[in-house]
């Protein structure tokens, strides 16, 4: 590199995008993402021991997908080719692999592919790829905001790992933001910067866990705002509104907070209060809550809440979700106000919950077993040799469609996960289970 390419190089970095200048360098300086990089976690301690395996990073955009795969770069001693799939080619990778058996050939050091959106390679494009992949020619990486189980072929998901990015939470965020306007390396710090509790708040959560969005949106306001005359740039409320987009929910009339109210609904619609629910609703929508977010926690509350006790209350709650994102507002509080007073006034059973959580801790805790081999799957040559699908009883050709068989493992047989609560028409289903268990015979 001469001295023209430095300095072009290091005046890209300076113009580059707030969210790009203060992408993380290193594990330490990663926000979020504990369950996959917090410390002794499998990946964390595969980056820090430089003994990366090919990986694949899914999740919503802003999640560090980009971020994490910059961080191994620094961290690893192997070449680092990036590309980005929408805009690169076969030709681009055939050099990329070229470069890699150069490397691997003269020093016999490893070549790290990352490819950003690999889901927007073709069927053929992701094929070229396998067999280096396969014997090591390329450690892959690849990110994605789509399901890689749909978009990315099957071949290359059985050789990677795959880490699902969650979201980063509002406090997550908020320190990015704060670290961004105090940053004078990276950030804004040298603009001398104060942004208020509120405005900083509201940046983080209305970014959506992406933070990306929320450093753009500070960065926009930050550029845009005139110092005052101590030379200080301030933002408040209002210029983050602007910067971002989005109205501010005002839930402080009377000094109430956001999440008081949020929370008051969803315990009135737990608690059979139709009146307190529909009160609460009023307060949401008066002070200018997203209806899709109302929508989203009476959906929850139907499933979590009423479960089966109510079944119906489930398919009013998503069919009114729907609804208002048909018609809008000012119409869609009708069908909010429907959903959540049928949700207050139905039946309650928490048992759907209750049962998932208990096998879900169950599964954590280690080897439940394996399944029985007459429920493993016998469509394809060879399974009966294995034992597969020899023994199952067909459910449909006995009285009321039910015969006794186990279908748990047998670390776990007769384990009870879902306990009816008894109310509603979870009484039917209770006693239906309890006539068939105790039942004689299978015919």
């Amino acid at each position: 590199m001469d001295l023209f390419e430095y300095m072009s190089m290091e005046r890209r970095k300076k113009e580059a995008p707030l969210a790009d200048r203060m992408r993380p360098r290193s594990l330490e300086e990663v926000v979020g993402q504990g369950h996959i990089i917090g410390r002794n976690r499998l990946l964390y301690r595969a980056i820090q021991a430089d003994q990366i395996s090919s990986l694949i990073f899914y999740g919503p955009p802003g999640t560090g997908k980009t971020t994490l795969a910059k961080v191994i770069a620094n961290t690893t001693s192997a070449s680092f080719v990036q590309m980005n799939a929408t805009t690169s080619g076969k030709k681009d990778m055939e050099r990329a692999i070229d470069q890699a058996r150069d490397n691997l050939a003269m020093t016999g050091s490893r070549t790290i592919l990352f490819i950003d959106e690999i889901h927007r390679f073709n069927k053929a494009q992701q094929d070229y790829l396998l067999p280096y992949v396969e014997d090591g020619t390329v450690v892959l990486i690849g990110a994605t905001t789509e399901n890689p189980y749909f978009e990315v072929n099957s071949a290359l998901i059985s050789r990677s790992m795959i880490f699902h990015l969650e979201p980063l939470s509002t406090e997550d965020i908020k320190g990015l933001l704060e670290r961004a306007a105090a940053d004078e390396e990276r950030g804004l710090g040298h603009y001398q910067v104060d942004v208020t509790k509120e405005a900083l708040y509201f940046l983080a959560e209305m970014a959506g866990g992406d933070a990306r969005t929320a450093l753009n949106a500070l960065e926009l306001g930050v550029l845009t705002t005139d110092p005052g005359e101590d030379g200080r740039v301030r933002i408040d409320i209002e210029v983050a509104q602007e910067c971002i987009q989005r109205k501010h929910v005002n839930y402080d009339k009377n000094g109430d907070n956001h999440y008081d109210v949020i929370s008051a609904f969803i315990k009135s619609m737990r608690g059979s209060d139709p009146d307190a629910a529909i009160y609460y609703l009023a307060r949401m929508l008066d002070a200018g809550e997203d209806p899709k977010f109302i929508a989203r926690r009476i959906i929850i509350c139907a499933a979590e809440d009423v479960g089966n006790a109510d079944p119906y209350a489930l398919m009013l709650a998503v069919s009114a979700s729907e609804g208002v994102e048909r018609i809008g507002m000012p119409e869609g509080r009708i069908l909010l106000a429907q959903a959540a007073a049928y949700v207050a006034g139905a039946p309650k059973s928490n048992a759907a919950i209750n049962a998932v959580d208990k096998a879900l801790s169950m599964v954590r805790s280690g080897d439940t077993g394996q399944v029985p081999p007459y429920l493993r799957d016998a469509h394809y040559g060879g399974a009966k040799k294995l034992g597969h699908g020899i023994g199952y009883k067909y459910a449909h050709n006995y009285p009321e469609h039910y015969v006794k068989q186990q279908y748990l493992p047998d670390k776990i047989a007769g384990e009870r996960f879902y306990e009816p609560a008894g109310t509603g028409y979870e009484q039917r289903i209770e006693a239906r289970l309890k006539r068939l268990r105790e039942r004689e015979g299978d015919v």
